[in-house]
């Protein structure tokens, strides 16, 4: 990033780009089944070093791991695979905004890969109770989601083509999610 501001050291833009790309990809495939190849932090840092990114807003921006889980419903159960990717970011008006990626594997050994945005937000007072892990009640904040599937499983597929909202809820141990189709 910092080279693409200097055209005088002579790789441009392209010559950036490429670097970087390569280094992404050598380090998600070098550091990927221990962090899940996610490196969105250090594209912020590098677009804040390059003067792109706003200084104030990079310790905002906080990259999770998904460390697993599980799920139960009417049609499928399993668990959520270790390693997916939960993006974070704490907007100045307070809301936390969701960007999550996971991998889940049901009790017959299918897989379906889950995404899904959302919001969580609430009185100060109450989310900075959420974030020192005390329990609250979830109707003091809104968490809400929408869950999208894909899936190779000939089980499962119609899960490729339904659209889903979710209600969350937080405590110490983690989030849950009460997840609904739109019929």
């Amino acid at each position: 990033m910092l080279a693409g501001a200097f055209p005088a050291l002579g790789i441009g833009f392209l010559g950036v780009s490429l670097a970087f790309g390569l280094t992404v990809l050598s380090g998600a495939y070098s550091l990927g089944p221990v962090s899940g190849g996610h490196f969105n932090p250090a594209v912020t840092i590098g677009l804040w070093a390059g003067g792109r990114f706003p200084g104030r807003d990079v310790l905002g921006y906080i990259l999770a791991q998904v460390a697993g889980g599980t799920f139960e419903g009417p049609r499928l159960r399993g668990k959520v695979l270790p390693g997916g990717g939960d993006w974070l970011l704490l907007r100045r008006d307070g809301v936390l905004q969701l960007d999550v990626r996971l991998t889940l594997e049901t009790d017959d050994k299918q897989m379906i890969y889950m995404t899904y945005k959302g919001f969580r937000h609430g009185p100060k007072d109450v989310i900075d109770r959420l974030n020192r892990g005390e329990a609250v009640d979830a109707g003091l904040y809104y968490f809400r989601t929408t869950p999208y599937f894909e899936t190779s499983s000939d089980k499962y597929a119609w899960m490729n083509s339904i659209c889903c909202v979710a209600s969350g809820s937080r405590s110490a141990a983690g989030p849950t999610y009460h997840v609904f189709q739109v019929l």
